[in-house]
């Protein structure tokens, strides 16, 4: 595409809409002439207008399109809407989502998991959209703040007297050359008052002011940019983190996929006094939560000498998670367990008890004897946490002692071969076995609290922030601040003034009134403040 060459003599780029020297229109329409002029980016030529040849051209002009950039927004905004119908997987109690959903909300919620609605935010289609945005942000900024930039940087002071009578704050007066230097100087004093940069050449004058507030629109695209990267990195392995663990009062374990360990020194849980109980739970009958807390400590391992040592000390509340360095720790889960079993050795004869012997639910002691008086022994020899039959043989489901069933032997002095017995949750399965002399029955049952915590990581979050600090920056100076410019010159016994602002014409229309007080130059103002981009 061939460039444009003005009447002043200065060749433009092709889509140029103002002569970069003079100011002047190029290639206007006819009924045209009247008409103030377009003052976006300054008329510079953009890329996307420029340029339409290959397949980089025709993808950078569609994500330069505004159009496209917000049509991406909404869609990228109603798939947001559906990720909220149904709660999404990390904040169900299953770690099944292909059963819970079907379960809890039936045909829609199988419909919703299968169309992976359930885990939208991290789904490949959604990162895809914000990437798009992310893309089309970039795009639509570089193709207007370079041009911008370029025609800021290099603007002329001498403007030609189109380019001044066609701005929509225009004014003209004829005159001699030393009275329009005269009032030139009178206008460049009473606009430097005004903090107005001034520059001249010969018979013209520019002045200037906030022209740092033109950058606002794109130091917002740059903090939305960093935004949504921030959004991108919660999801990439090593920036973003969300588990689960649950820990025993008295129990330190390893917090997953980190370098740290937590204690759990004490978990408890607060009941409302009957006086202070809500009016919509007042009257039930039953202890209403007031507050689970966990006081934890954090540790890490000396790597020389294995051993733990702690670096923060807190107490973990619903709402009130452990923070240390980028690692949280929120309450989660309160759980009361299993702790131990004690139980007693009968003899049926008599009906007396010969002996106790407490069994560790969490460290149960195999084919170690407790010894009882009088000599008596009990081994464990099978133990099921978690018992249930399968195809007629004992199983257990899990590791948690939920059903716990043991397979005790005894043996006594006075008996010449040792007895074998069941215990299944506490309850003695002797009666089947009508010969044995001795049963074994639950005396007590130790429990101990249990508090699940959600563990956290987000790397990515001080860069959210950081793009939110910068967005609102933008945001400041693009609502609050104007750029606003004066352009004077002499000419041929007629002087001319033609003024812009990108915003607040009637702010600037204020300034010009009280430069221009008290001389013959009259001003023609706009009939209307509408704002003009650019």
């Amino acid at each position: 595409m061939d460039n444009t060459k003005c009447e002043c003599g200065h060749t433009n780029p092709f889509g140029t809409v103002l002569c970069e020297s003079c100011g002047k229109p190029l290639d206007e329409k006819d009924g045209q002439e009247t008409r103030s002029l377009d003052m976006r980016y300054e008329g510079a030529a953009r890329r996307s207008q420029t340029r339409n040849r290959g397949l980089i051209d025709k993808v950078w002009g569609f994500f330069s399109s505004v159009k496209v950039a917000v049509a991406l927004i909404l869609i990228t905004l109603a798939v947001s809407i559906l990720g909220t119908i149904l709660p999404q997987e990390q904040y169900i109690p299953s770690a099944r989502p292909d059963v819970y959903y079907p379960q809890q909300y039936g045909v829609v919620g199988e419909i919703y998991y299968k169309l992976g609605l359930s885990d939208l935010y991290s789904s490949w289609p959604f990162r895809l959209l914000i990437g798009l945005i992310g893309v089309s942000l970039v795009v639509c900024s570089l193709d207007r703040v370079v041009p911008l930039y370029r025609a800021l940087k290099n603007q002329r002071v001498t403007k030609d007297p189109i380019f001044l009578t066609r701005q929509r704050i225009h004014a003209q007066r004829e005159m001699t050359e030393k009275e329009g230097i005269a009032l030139m100087d009178r206008l460049a004093e009473r606009l430097s008052r005004k903090r107005y940069h001034i520059r001249r050449e010969g018979a013209a004058l520019l002045a200037e002011k906030g022209r740092f507030s033109r950058w606002g629109p794109y130091i917002n695209h740059v903090g939305l940019i960093i935004f949504l990267i921030g959004i991108l990195l919660l999801r990439v392995p090593g920036f973003y983190l969300n588990e689960f663990v649950f820990v025993r009062e008295g129990e330190t374990k390893p917090v997953p996929q980190t370098p740290y360990y937590v204690k759990n020194e004490a978990a408890s849980v607060v009941f409302y006094d009957p006086e202070e109980l809500p009016p919509d739970a007042a009257g039930s009958g039953q202890p209403v939560v007031k507050q689970y807390e966990t006081k934890a400590v954090l540790f890490t391992k000396d790597p020389e000498t294995g051993e733990l040592e702690p670096v923060h000390r807190q107490t973990i509340r619903v709402n009130h998670p452990l923070k240390y360095q980028d690692v949280e720790l929120f309450q989660s889960d309160f759980q009361t367990k299993l702790k131990g079993l004690e139980l007693s050795v009968r003899d049926r004869k008599t009906g007396k008890t010969i002996g106790s012997f407490t069994v560790d639910l969490d460290n149960p002691k195999f084919r170690k004897s407790y010894r009882l008086p009088g000599g008596a022994e009990v081994r464990i020899l099978e133990y099921f946490p978690d018992f249930a039959m399968e195809e007629n043989r004992p199983i257990t489901l899990s590791e948690e002692p939920n059903r716990p069933a043991f397979v005790f032997e005894l043996k006594t002095p006075e008996l010449k071969e040792p007895e074998k017995s069941w215990v299944i949750a506490g309850t003695n399965m002797d009666e089947v076995q009508k010969e044995n002399r001795y049963e074994i029955e639950l005396a007590k049952i130790q429990t101990v609290n249990q508090s699940g915590l959600i563990v956290r990581q987000q790397k990515g979050t001080p860069i959210i922030f950081t793009g939110a600090v910068i967005f609102v920056i933008g945001l400041a100076i693009g609502f609050y601040w104007q750029h606003r410019r004066v352009w004077i010159r002499w000419k041929e016994g007629i002087l001319y003034l033609g003024a812009h602002t990108n915003k607040n014409w009637f702010g600037f229309r204020r300034e010009l009134e009280q430069a221009a007080e008290g001389t013959d130059l009259r001003l023609v103002f706009p009939t209307s403040g509408r704002r003009e981009n650019g």
